[in-house]
């Protein structure tokens, strides 16, 4: 069976010779190169999305590929697409990058110039790698197809705005839809998604924090599936844990869910820290929760400058939900969308506390009456950001279009939406 090899390759003079040593190789089948990463992940989502078998069996990247710096590239690659052996090629031959690269997930590195013997010992090897990856892959193992799922954010403006809830609500919703559904809580020192859903847990997303081989057995070891059908990632029950969780391993564990499911919420809490900036410097749609008052508003409006300067997120890239909205209030969205410089997501959110009382304290938020106004509201929401089919006839929606979100991906790179 010939070895498919696709070049991830910027350099023309570099295409020419990786691709002239490729073609020597007994048993290769080199693919046309790609030119920069955009076009590689783009490459393997469509292959994917056929069939696992027509990926092919080994990648190359060079080290001067673009957009995306090729770890980040190599990483992404092997969160997505797990039966995909990566090799990197580079100047440097050091100990430092070796290391770099194998905790990135590559299964090869080879230096420039190029040799015939190296390349070809490299890529059997990977070869090898991939096809026993397949084979077990094959019985029974579960193996990512698609192009890579959704992943929402939700902030808050200050705290007790109701972005834990919104975020609850939004997974629901979802996973309700039929699309498999993972919800993180990564406020990590205050999160409450486990009291919301009087889950009692063993493990947090601190136990993901130092490994970096995250395989799906290590995954779903880690989520715990709530009686909904959700895939929750909890915060650690020791909020001082939560420094364990760098910004390094948050991106590959949202990256490794990304892979895995076909909507990521990500509740963020009201605190900025490493793993939640890069959690909304990742996502597809990053929502920001306020209540019509001043304070909270001029949180938001703070968060969003904070974000901007940070370079985390831009404000047109940013979609503020208004929560406890009425028309008695003097604080109306479109005021919002003034203050904050961004748009504001067309559905509100009513204010009911009696609604929500009850579920709330006897932690089964995900019991909440179908038909009553909050519940309602924020499951039109999930339609409006196309988490699930936007409900017909809602009258929790105003006039007007709703913002849209950064379409970012893992490593900084655009993405196809869904």
């Amino acid at each position: 069976m010939p070895t498919r090899i696709l070049p991830a390759v910027g350099d023309a003079d570099a295409v020419r010779s990786l691709t002239s040593l490729l073609s020597q190789l007994p048993d290769a089948e080199p693919v046309t190169p790609v030119a920069d990463s955009t076009q590689l992940v783009d490459t393997l989502a469509r292959l994917a999305a056929e069939s696992v078998d027509e990926l092919p069996e080994v990648v190359i990247v060079h080290e001067r590929i673009g957009p995306v710096p090729a770890l980040e590239l190599v990483r992404d690659v092997a969160l997505r697409f797990p039966a995909v052996g990566v090799i990197l090629v580079t100047t440097d031959a050091g100990p430092g990058l070796f290391s770099a690269a194998m905790d990135a997930g590559a299964r090869g590195l080879v230096t420039l110039p190029l040799g015939y013997e190296d390349l070809a010992h490299r890529v059997q090897a990977v070869a090898q790698w991939s096809v026993g990856v397949r084979r077990h892959l094959g019985h029974g193992g579960d193996v990512f197809t698609g192009a890579g799922g959704t992943v929402v954010t939700v902030s808050g403006a200050k705290g007790g705005v109701g972005a834990t809830l919104l975020a609850v609500q939004l997974a629901l919703a979802a996973q309700a839809s039929g699309r498999p559904t993972a919800l993180v809580d990564l406020d990590l020192q205050a999160g409450d998604v486990a009291s919301y859903l009087d889950v009692q847990f063993r493990r947090s997303v601190v136990d993901l924090a130092a490994i970096t081989d995250l395989s799906p057995r290590i995954l779903a070891e880690a989520v715990f599936r709530h009686e909904t059908g959700v895939a929750l990632l909890l915060a650690p029950g020791e909020g001082e844990r939560g420094e364990e969780v760098t910004d390094r391993a948050a991106r590959q564990i949202i990256g490794a869910l990304r892979a895995r499911y076909e909507v990521v919420v990500v509740d963020c809490g009201a605190q900025l820290g490493g793993a939640g900036a890069t959690a909304v410097e990742m996502a597809d749609r990053a929502l920001l929760v306020t209540t019509p008052d001043v304070v909270a508003v001029r949180g938001a409006k703070r968060t969003v400058r904070m974000w901007d300067r940070l370079q985390i997120r831009k404000a047109e890239e940013t979609t503020v939900v208004v929560n406890r909205h009425s028309r008695a209030t003097e604080i109306q969205p479109a005021l919002v969308q003034k203050i904050t410089g961004t748009p504001v997501a067309a559905t509100t959110v009513p204010a009911n506390f009696k609604e929500l009382q009850s579920a709330v304290d006897a932690g089964r938020v995900h019991a909440l009456d179908g038909k009553g106004a909050v519940r309602q509201a924020m499951w039109a929401l999930a339609g409006e950001l196309g988490l699930v089919a936007a409900p017909e006839g809602s009258q929790h929606r105003r006039s007007g279009r709703a913002g849209r979100g950064g379409d970012r991906g893992a490593a900084g790179f655009r993405r196809r939406r869904e």
